[in-house]
């Protein structure tokens, strides 16, 4: 009953005809099997051996194709080897699949290209000639898309490569590829933004980060440090019974000797050999030994940076930022998304402007995040500014545990204010999630409401030049405010000698004078500023 049946030999020849449709895809078989060019076999065999010599980056020699026939394997061979094909399918079996399927798809046309009275020769060529164009216009878009992000995007070889062409052949993409010219010439802006995150930990020390902990200094000092020394013979404990020549501790059947007048004798011979049977007791003495050791202190060390995580970017879209500081605001846009895609992290940008006038877009690098890329990076930068809006959004989203450990970058001018009660809020996350903001300045200083919110400023000084100008800058350093206005920031100890708006408005109109208490406080020894002078 439990006897193996045996396999039906019935099919068996015919299904061993087709063998080598198991090393295709299932959508290269309907095209493998109807082909009009050659023999079954021959082909299956052929095609799959086209794929996986496409798929590891070797085009196989024309040589050893059983098909197609000789004539237009050359012509197909050197086809494929001048567009470099083989580079591109390396390690993409999507793409290579794409390329058979080309490769069946335009060598079918010969049969009506001789039915339109074309010879075999001039059949073969049209169809090569054919299949090149159509493969030399999408090697060039992937070229572009390989030169702006570094890699080919994720739906680059499949269904959906005629929505990514058509995104490729507006003129929204050529504003792209300028931006991408861009980046060549800020490299900081990569180190910015590869800094992001707070995944893993880096090599490098995070200034910031300090835990105290013990530190081997590298002086050495003499310590006392007490021992115990084993003394023998010394009176004290009685540990059993030997052979000594000590009086003091011989046993009394020892001494018994001594009283006879013969044995006497006998006793002076075991004193003089030591053998005389004895309590043997011993002891143990303290000392103080001088050894030289490491002194121990407890010291600060600073910890490793934490980077390789989300990004979330907020970019200032305003009228301010038109001309040089419009095309760095793109150009930290697209660095990020090409670090987030090459190193697998996720990428969300808010662009913010007037009050409604926000926009998000999560970048991913398939064709729908190129096509939002584009349309952002082709539109210009008009309105006012709104910075609350965006980092409410940013803080809203570090709930998702997805973007928990991200961190967030912040371009723009710094002609903005963030309300206090923005700037409280963002401060507790900071301290309770560890979230950093960084800002890149596109500007000539930073404003207070600029230094509020961000932990590091970098500052592009030279941002004029990347919108048609040469001009320098009119300062000299970008920290004109933390140098001439201190007092201007909600520092903590700013806070502590700062009035609110109302009290100083209420004690203005009261006509109080410095030192004097404003209206409704009660006078102290350390209230010296409850009204103007």
């Amino acid at each position: 009953m439990n006897a193996r049946i045996p396999n039906s030999l019935l099919f068996e020849a015919e299904e061993g005809r087709l063998a080598a449709l198991d090393c295709l895809a299932r959508k290269l078989w309907l095209g493998g099997l109807t082909n009009s060019q050659g023999r079954l076999e021959p082909r299956l065999e052929s095609l799959a051996s086209l794929r996986e010599g496409l798929v590891v980056g070797c085009l196989p020699s024309a040589d050893g194709w059983r098909w197609p026939p000789a004539p237009i394997a050359g012509a197909l061979h050197e086809a494929i080897a001048d567009l470099g094909l083989a580079g591109y399918c390396s390690g993409e079996e999507e793409l290579a699949d794409t390329v058979v399927m080309g490769v069946l798809f335009h060598l079918d046309f010969i049969v009506d290209y001789r039915d339109r009275g074309a010879s075999e020769a001039e059949a073969t060529r049209m169809a090569v000639d054919a299949f090149a164009s159509d493969w030399r216009e999408r090697c060039g878009q992937f070229d572009e898309l390989v030169e702006v992000f570094g890699l080919l995007p994720d739906d680059a070889s499949n269904t959906r490569w005629d929505q990514l062409r058509g995104v490729l052949c507006s003129a929204g993409w050529q504003e792209v590829l300028r931006i991408r010219r861009l980046l060549e010439r800020l490299p900081e802006l990569a180190r910015i933004i590869r800094g992001l995150g707070r995944e893993l930990p880096s090599e490098d020390d995070d200034a910031e980060d300090h835990t105290a902990v013990n530190v081997v200094d590298q002086a050495i000092a003499l310590r006392a440090q007490r021992h115990s020394v084993h003394v023998p013979e010394m009176p004290g404990e009685t540990r059993g019974v030997h052979r000594s020549d000590r009086i003091a501790r011989m046993l009394p059947a020892e001494a018994m000797l001594l009283a006879h007048p013969l044995l006497r004798l006998v006793w002076h011979a075991r004193r003089a050999e030591r053998t005389l049977l004895a309590y043997e007791d011993d002891d143990r003495m303290q000392e103080l030994r001088l050894q030289q050791s490491a002194r121990p202190r407890i010291g600060r060390q600073a910890g490793k940076r934490a980077e390789m995580g989300p990004i979330m970017v907020c970019v200032d879209t305003s009228g301010s930022m038109q001309g040089g500081a419009e095309a760095v605001a793109k150009a930290v846009v697209l660095e990020a998304m090409r670090t987030a895609y090459a190193q697998r992290r996720a990428c969300h940008v808010f662009a913010f402007g007037g009050p409604e006038e926000l926009l998000e877009m999560e970048l991913k690098l398939d064709s729908g995040g190129i096509g939002r890329l584009t349309r952002f990076l082709g539109q210009s930068f008009h309105g006012g500014t709104d910075i609350c809006a965006p980092l409410e959004k940013a803080i809203a989203k570090l709930e998702d545990q997805r973007w928990r450990l991200a961190d967030l970058l912040i371009a723009s001018d710094g002609e903005f204010g963030a309300t206090p009660e923005t700037v409280a809020h963002l401060n507790s996350i900071k301290r309770k999630l560890g979230l950093r903001v960084q800002g890149v300045l596109i500007g000539d200083r930073e404003s207070v409401g600029f230094l509020e919110i961000a932990d590091a400023i970098h500052p592009i000084r030279d941002w004029r030049r990347y919108g048609g100008s040469n001009a320098e800058s009119p300062i000299h350093s970008h920290r004109l405010t933390a140098m001439y206005f201190p007092g201007a920031l909600r520092g903590a100890q700013n806070r502590q000698h700062a009035v609110s708006g109302e009290t100083a408005s209420a004690a203005i109109r009261a006509g109080l004078h410095r030192r004097e208490p404003g209206p409704g406080t009660e006078p102290s020894a350390g209230d010296n500023d409850a009204g103007p002078e």
